[in-house]
């Protein structure tokens, strides 16, 4: 459009201009693909054409809104995946105990990644924890080519009851390939949409949480946990629609070309790593079944609850609340009621609550001036923690 014919005398008109030059120069100093580019192109253009008539303000909210939602998308970016299965067993057995065979099957899946991606003569330079954190890390490691930030990956189904240690294996799996990890809770889906995103002109629209993910990472080939897909079967229909989608994303054959409804061009996740969690297999399909590698996770003993309360839990919390393994003793006889002060937990978040319970009213007895060390043990327990209070659920 020629602005030479516009009333430059009109402040509104001026602002308006300025406001769709400012949406073009966003979009074209983008990475959106080319031909996504010219459709937005021709939205902007139909703007120009409608500032004369000043009914262009519902559009452009409409245009604008969509510009900003593409242009957050990271097309083209990646991390570099670092795969090295010396690493990951280490960062595996740092932040979980037991879990042998889950470990090691997922170890061997990795492993095989690895011979595929090539690094077996040269291991390559992990980024601590800290770089793992800067999110500059990641820009600076900008692949050269596809070949070289990507490998293939299976889709794992990480079956088991809750707090067994499902989701965090999953954020070390991504930790373990340098790449950023997001969470899908499908529990919580009342509708398709939340999945496949609002078409464009609806008054709520925006797009779907799978590409949400995507935005919220910053790269094309994140770790992204669809968490307790199973609980998307209460409702027929909507398990049918779930289900569909989730054929889609989980298939190689089909995810490169994904398209949410309000970005409504293809978006390529064939480089996305997807992790499924479920407490069990009822409600999910044959189909669905056959596209995943199911790992059963099991409940954990008293044993191993022991074990991981006293070398990773305990210690977390102490240092969560300023305390120190000097100022609170837990006696060997109060273990066993604090693992299970009512009947039996399969996985260990009861725990981490109880401990925790235990540890304020620890800090509290402090702040008023009880001298330490104090010692829980079994005769004192219900002072620091109600044992009539067994599990939720």
């Amino acid at each position: 459009m020629d602005y030479q014919n516009i009333n430059t005398n009109d402040s509104g008109m001026n602002e308006s201009v300025g406001e769709i030059v400012a949406l073009e120069n966003k979009l074209l100093s983008s990475p959106v693909p080319s031909g996504l580019k010219e459709e937005s192109i021709q939205s902007i253009n139909r703007l120009k054409r409608m500032v004369r008539m000043g009914g262009y303000s519902n559009e452009f909210e409409t245009v604008s809104k969509y510009i900003d939602w593409i242009v957050k998308i990271p097309w083209g970016n990646f991390s570099a995946d670092t795969l090295d299965i010396y690493q990951a067993k280490k960062i595996m057995a740092s932040s979980h105990y037991g879990m042998e065979s889950v470990k090691n099957l997922i170890l061997d899946y990795l492993a095989s990644m690895q011979l595929k991606q090539g690094n077996i003569s040269s291991r390559p330079i992990i980024p601590t924890q800290l770089q793992m954190n800067d999110e500059s890390v990641f820009q600076r490691q900008a692949p050269k080519t596809e070949n070289e930030h990507h490998v293939s990956t299976p889709v794992f189904l990480f079956v088991g009851l809750q707090g067994v240690g499902k989701t965090s294996i999953a954020k070390s799996i991504a930790t373990s390939m340098n790449r950023k990890f997001a969470r899908v809770s499908l529990g919580a889906i009342g509708d398709v949409r939340t999945l496949r995103g609002t078409p464009r002109y609806s008054l709520d629209g925006e797009p779907g949480q799978i590409v949400k993910s995507l935005i919220r990472c910053g790269t094309m080939n994140p770790v992204i946990l669809l968490d307790e897909i199973e609980k998307s079967s209460g409702n027929a229909g909507l398990l049918n629609d779930v289900m569909a989608t989730l054929l889609e994303v989980l298939d190689p054959e089909q995810n490169s070309n994904f398209i949410d409804h309000y970005i409504d061009f293809p978006v390529d996740l064939s480089k996305v790593m997807f992790i499924c969690t479920a407490n069990n297999l009822g409600g999910l399909s044959a189909a669905l079944l056959d596209r995943v590698e199911v790992i059963r996770f099991t409940s954990y003993s008293d044993q191993e609850k022991e074990i991981i309360a006293k070398q990773y839990i305990l210690p977390n919390v102490l240092e969560e609340y300023s305390l120190s393994d000097t100022q609170v003793v837990f006696s060997e006889d109060v273990w066993i009621s604090v693992i299970r002060p009512v009947g039996f937990d399969a996985g260990i978040r009861q725990l981490e609550r109880n401990i925790a319970t235990i540890i304020r009213s620890v800090a509290r007895k402090i702040i008023e001036g009880e001298p330490t060390p104090i010692t829980i043990n079994s005769e004192n327990l219900s002072q620091f923690l109600n044992v009539d209070q067994g599990p939720l659920s």
